[in-house]
């Protein structure tokens, strides 16, 4: 996982759900500026990522597709 697959996620549930992505970083990170400081190389820790990413796809919108470039977690059901 890489900054940038964090960053295309937060960018595309931003559009589906015309919330600003300081939002959905707030919901995400509980931290409006994550996505802010990833695009300007700023970084976070592990920790933070993994949560975001684990975040991302429990509340991912069923209807739109997950961007084929960014790695999903194993799905719930899939772990099983």
């Amino acid at each position: 996982m890489e900054s940038n697959h964090l960053i295309n996620l937060a960018s595309t549930l931003s559009r589906y759900t015309a919330r600003a992505e300081a939002t959905i970083s707030s919901m995400a990170a509980g931290n409006a500026t994550l996505f802010e400081r990833l695009r300007n190389s700023r970084g976070c820790t592990l920790k933070t990522a993994k949560n975001v990413m684990v975040w991302f796809d429990t509340n991912w919108p069923a209807d739109i597709e997950w961007p084929s470039d960014a790695p999903r977690p194993q799905q719930k059901e899939e772990a099983a």
